[in-house]
């Protein structure tokens, strides 16, 4: 049987790779090299895309995973996860409207929208391994329980 928990560092490899290619296609475009940039960020996409569905295969399995960690590093570990989800949020429709727009060949909208998306995407790419290293690794994480809700037949009669 498959453990779905070791789709944990799949992720943190797949935002890893994610944050490569973002920089890589960072230093390709200013150094004008326009095709090098489109599949660095083309391929940071896919990358993320893949990040996307293995959390949410991985979240739909195993389930909401907890900090173990306690002490000055348990408002650390919240500081940096809060906004990484609330930018991770964020940061989907961003990607795939810079990227639209690039395809679309509306460069000079492309390059303004870009100014926003990359930088919060190398910091939702960034802290996804941080809070991969400081959950998983560095502290001893807490499954839940039970597995995933299951839909129960009501035995009440109406």
């Amino acid at each position: 049987m498959f453990d779905y928990r070791s789709l944990a560092p799949l992720n943190a490899i797949l935002n890893g790779s994610a944050a490569i290619l973002l920089m890589a296609g960072f230093v390709f475009i200013k150094r004008r090299r326009v095709r090098a940039h489109r599949a660095c960020m083309i391929a940071a996409m896919v990358m993320s895309a893949a990040f996307l569905t293995s959390y949410l295969i991985f979240h739909y399995h195993v389930g909401d995973v907890h900090f173990s960690g306690q002490g000055a590093i348990r408002p650390i570990y919240f500081s940096i996860l809060i906004p990484h989800i609330i930018l991770a949020g964020v940061i989907v429709p961003l990607a795939i409207g810079t990227i639209w727009l690039a395809l679309r060949g509306s460069f000079m909208r492309h390059r303004r929208v870009a100014r926003w998306t990359w930088p919060l995407w190398m910091y939702v790419s960034i802290t996804g391994v941080i809070v991969y290293f400081l959950l998983y690794q560095i502290y001893t994480p807490i499954y839940p329980s039970a597995g995933p809700p299951v839909a129960v037949a009501s035995t009440t009669n109406r």
